[in-house]
């Protein structure tokens, strides 16, 4: 019950993020040409490579999920620490999926029906999902490789409460179910909190670049939108300490991978948020340019001719604005000039 409170406080925050967010003035730029069906093709075709790289992540992910973490001395005098007990998630695994993706592709899509810029929602969904899965892979492969036992891991271990160690090295000798003993291994560092950090994070950045966030005119709940999904996040991180699962240090060490990693996604796609174009993606101002080049290439004679109409246009209002300058600060009263400026007026009338 408390997971569901959790998603559903969590799902009126991002509604009013978005009513915030689209409250605000966006450029006025025409971006309704650019939808799934007119142009999503041809933005799949070029980024085919990048989907294939996300499967492989995803299946690297997999078989780290599928293999044994390397189990850590365990001797009889350090359980101690690890005698916590065993509880069930708070969070459970199948709403991280949920929070860390979920609901930021909702925040992508409301963007895109109203904005309908095909560009900005495929960059969105694939720095998401690049984020989410290197952060996965990071952080399995680190379970694995460093093994250390959570807090709950007595329990994990000796089902029943009676402990054995082998009489030599008084190293575990683990009587409980397999499968729970090999998640007991996995307390470094934690995939909830780096999961959550790296989806909520994402969102975060893209929500501080829909809303200007940094536009220094000093809106402070501007700021609290954009740390709206960090809190969320660093609660996630908070209820893995709380329930056993985790130590401290897994949970920092999560948190500060998931936000780095979705930091250096979201950049790969946006400019920063604090930059003139930091509302839109990096492809969407190439795809301007490259169309602008294009149009160019093809008139060449017409682009020449209308430089030559803007470069006389401001030749003669210079000349003008000269005329009337030294008529009205020289005080020159030849009668002569007087009449060939005249002349020249009633000529051009």
């Amino acid at each position: 019950m408390l997971s569901l409170r959790i998603v559903h406080f969590v799902f009126l925050l991002c509604m009013y993020g978005i009513r915030c967010l689209f409250s605000q003035k966006m450029p006025e730029i025409q971006l309704g040409s650019h939808t799934v069906r007119s142009h999503g093709v041809k933005v799949l075709r070029i980024h085919m490579h990048d989907w294939l790289i996300l499967l492989v992540l995803a299946a690297i992910d997999l078989g780290l999920n599928l293999i044994e973490p390397f189990h850590r001395f365990v001797g009889e005098d350090m359980m101690t620490d690890l005698k916590y007990p065993l509880k069930d998630n708070t969070v459970p695994f199948w709403a991280v999926p949920i929070i860390a993706v979920l609901l930021p592709l909702a925040v992508f899509l409301v963007y895109y029906f109203i904005r309908k810029d095909v560009y900005d929602l495929h960059h969105a969904i694939l720095g998401l999902l690049f984020s989410i899965f290197i952060t996965a892979v990071l952080t399995d492969a680190i379970k694995d490789g460093v093994g250390r036992p959570r807090p709950d891991f007595f329990w994990r271990c000796f089902p029943d409460g009676k402990g054995v160690f082998d009489p030599i090295t008084k190293n575990v000798m683990c009587t409980g179910s397999k499968s729970v003993i090999k998640e007991g291994h996995k307390s470094f560092p934690s995939g909830h909190t780096s999961w959550s950090f790296a989806g909520l994070g994402f969102i975060a950045w893209y929500l501080s670049g829909k809303v200007r966030v940094f536009d220094r005119r000093g809106h402070v709940a501007k700021l609290c939108i954009v740390l709206l999904p960090l809190l969320l996040a660093a609660m996630v991180a908070v209820s893995r300490v709380d329930d056993y699962w985790h130590h401290w240090q897994d949970v920092f060490a999560g948190g500060l991978i998931g936000i780095t990693i979705a930091s250096f996604c979201y950049l790969q796609f946006f400019p920063p948020p604090y930059d003139t174009d930091g509302w839109g993606p990096h492809a969407y101002f190439q795809m301007l340019a490259e169309s602008q080049n294009r149009d160019e290439a093809l008139s060449p004679n017409a682009n020449s001719l209308n430089v030559q109409q803007t470069e006389l246009e401001s030749i003669y209002i210079q000349s003008q604005h000269g005329v009337e300058t030294s008529r009205g600060y020289s005080g020159d009263t030849n009668p002569i000039l007087n009449g060939r400026e005249s002349g020249r007026h009633l000529s051009v009338g």
